[in-house]
């Protein structure tokens, strides 16, 4: 059996940031930040506005495009590293949001590659049989982690959420194949450093900023472009689909060199990749299925179309999805 994806859905907070707004709050510039990274705005979620709400507006639209109640899905599976709470995880209480039954519900972290984590799970759990339907959200709330005083990072980030509705197939549509790999030897590069057992929250850590995101960026960027050309290579290769039959290309959408860099190295033109950081920044784990989600819906991706995802971020981990619309 096949699993494919029915339907996509996704959230954007209302608050937006542009590059003109950060000029007033950083030593930056928006030449500077688009320079770059490519973003020119990025979406914020207000203080009252938990990640379980994000991920609760787009998995109505996912289930919606999918015509599938929410009482019939047998799991529900969040990556997100901006959980409502350390515990309960955020897929409960979204599973009480949408009124599903009491079925499997949990998160996961896996950085920007979580989507594709998540739908390597996902496609397990249909081929073996233990669910039918599986609701797949990546959501996050970047800019609640985000250090506001380091002009390095702070510009990248924004939160959002998309989610996709997974099933069988009943023809030869769906995903083809799945890589995924990860390097924890490097994750030093990228973290959060206060917060857990390591360094368990204090006032000193709270004033120290360690509650944020710190990231090498140069050493990040040198490791980024290297494993997801990796990760689109072998995700082609496991799929036995050929460059010339790949219709489009959707990256984690992390920073519009890396992007860039990518496209010239799979020697694909830049009208067959869809890029949104430009409008939402880096939204880590929803950033690939919101760009899905949006080029699903203004008819850009079509059925029978080859469509691969390739991800990568902290832990490290990396990976891609081949899919058949």
């Amino acid at each position: 059996m096949r699993s494919k994806i029915l339907g996509t859905g996704s959230k954007l907070p209302e608050g937006m940031l542009s590059n003109a707004d950060l000029e007033k709050i950083i030593d930056t510039s928006d030449e500077w930040i688009k320079t770059r990274s490519g973003v020119s705005y990025r979406r914020l979620s207000d203080k009252n506005t938990p990640t379980s709400e994000l991920a609760y507006e787009a998995s109505k639209r996912a289930l919606e495009m999918a015509g599938i109640d929410a009482e019939e899905l047998d799991a529900i599976l969040v990556g997100t590293v901006t959980p409502d709470h350390a515990f309960p995880s955020t897929a409960c209480i979204l599973q009480h949001k949408l009124g599903a039954r009491k079925v499997l519900a949990y998160d996961f972290s896996a950085g920007c590659t979580g989507f594709i984590y998540g739908l390597k799970q996902a496609d397990a759990m249909i081929r073996s049989g233990h669910a039918r339907y599986v609701l797949l959200v990546g959501v996050e709330e970047l800019t609640k982690i985000t250090n506001w005083t380091d002009r390095g990072t702070c510009f990248l980030f924004g939160d959002g959420a998309g989610a996709v509705v997974v099933g069988p197939s009943d023809d030869d549509r769906g995903i083809k194949a799945i890589y995924t790999a990860s390097d924890g030897s490097l994750g030093h590069l990228l973290y959060q450093p206060a917060g857990g057992t390591v360094k368990p929250a204090t006032p000193k850590t709270a004033a120290n900023f360690e509650h944020t995101i710190v990231m090498y960026g140069n050493e990040v960027f040198k490791h980024a472009v290297r494993q997801m050309e990796e990760a689109a290579l072998k995700g082609l290769e496991l799929s036995g689909l050929s460059m010339d039959e790949l219709d489009w290309l959707i990256p984690h959408q992390a920073n519009i060199r890396i992007i860039d860099f990518l496209a010239r190295r799979l020697k694909l033109p830049m009208e067959k990749v869809v890029v949104t950081i430009d409008k939402y920044g880096n939204t880590s784990a929803a950033s690939i299925p919101i760009s899905f989600d949006e080029a699903v819906r203004d008819g850009r991706i079509k059925s029978g179309q080859n469509v691969l995802m390739v991800a990568f971020g902290a832990g490290f981990t990396w990976g891609s999805v081949m899919v058949t619309m």
